[in-house]
């Protein structure tokens, strides 16, 4: 499939995917930005900020096309920033769930009024949608039709938008690489919980966010979910040796991975650090902090 930045795509009849210039370690080639239906369109996840883009994006549209709705799966820096230049430039209404800190769980609060800030992802503070997108809202709009999933895990603000048996999955899940749950915007236990209930959803295909179509949803979330659990052990594992801080655990559980991706590998520990200790299986000594060490709990420290 054509992976080159900034050039139309035809996925189905009734859809085009149009990459953003934007390749990174994180976003394999650059950010799929999709135009939906035909007449009067959508665009899911218009992506950063470059004129070219948006060029793109519009040159992409065929002879009395235009561009209705504008859909972001998630305020991150590579997925939201063009919403508004594009919705200025065609005069289309913006729609997500909310702003970056919406949909953040009570111990996602709590840690960021502690000082707990995102490890680098990147989120876009000044995206506000036009319209705020409740769970399982309908949305449509020429000759195409979008149900709102509510997704957080990767972002509190999260959506995965669903048409007919496919959905556009953001950066949920993707067939390329395992998502970034970075914390406090980042929630492993609402990952987990989001990648089972849009599994239950029996999807067809999934259109990421970065990377090619899924073909095989439910194995892949599997996958995914499978993966989480084995973290999960291998952290329990190494605490079983003793007290650990998060640079220690990701320096012997991430020992294959690139070294340039260590920080990115933290903010997973630490994603799952926080799962655990909300699940009492795990204590932070002496609270739960970026450099505090860790250890099982065995029922006598508490």
């Amino acid at each position: 499939m054509d992976s080159r930045p900034e050039t139309c795509t035809r996925l189905a009849p009734d859809l085009r995917r149009v990459i953003a210039p934007n390749p990174s370690p994180l976003t394999l080639w650059g950010t799929n930005s999709y135009i939906l239906g035909s007449g009067d369109v959508a665009v899911i996840d218009p992506g950063p900020d470059d004129p070219a883009h948006m060029a793109a994006i519009l040159g992409a549209l065929g002879p009395g096309e235009r561009i209705s709705h504008i859909f972001v799966t998630h305020s991150h820096m590579d997925h939201a920033p063009l919403a508004r230049p594009l919705a200025q430039a065609t005069g289309a209404k913006t729609y997500a769930f909310g702003q970056i800190e919406d949909g953040r769980s009570p111990v996602m609060r709590r840690l960021a009024a502690a000082g707990l800030v995102g490890g680098g992802e990147g989120a876009d503070a000044d995206f506000n949608p036009d319209h705020r997108l409740a769970d399982g809202e309908r949305v449509s709009g020429g000759d195409w039709a979008i149900t709102a999933l509510w997704t957080p895990g990767h972002c509190a603000n999260h959506m995965c938008f669903e048409f007919g048996d496919a959905a556009f999955s953001g950066d949920l899940v993707m067939g390329w690489a395992t998502s970034i749950v970075s914390p406090p915007d980042g929630d492993l236990t609402d990952f987990m919980a989001s990648c089972t209930r849009l599994a239950a959803r029996g999807h067809r295909v999934l259109y990421p966010g970065h990377g090619d179509p899924v073909g095989d949803p439910a194995g892949r979330i599997d996958w995914l979910l499978a993966h989480r659990r084995a973290r999960e052990a291998a952290i329990l594992a190494a605490l079983a040796d003793g007290p650990a801080t998060i640079a220690a655990l990701t320096a012997r559980i991430y020992a294959d991975t690139p070294p340039a991706l260590h920080p990115a590998a933290m903010r997973n520990v630490l994603a799952h650090i926080i799962d655990l200790e909300q699940k009492t299986l795990i204590i932070a000594l002496p609270t739960l902090t970026l450099d505090a060490e860790f250890a099982l709990n065995t029922g006598d420290r508490r």
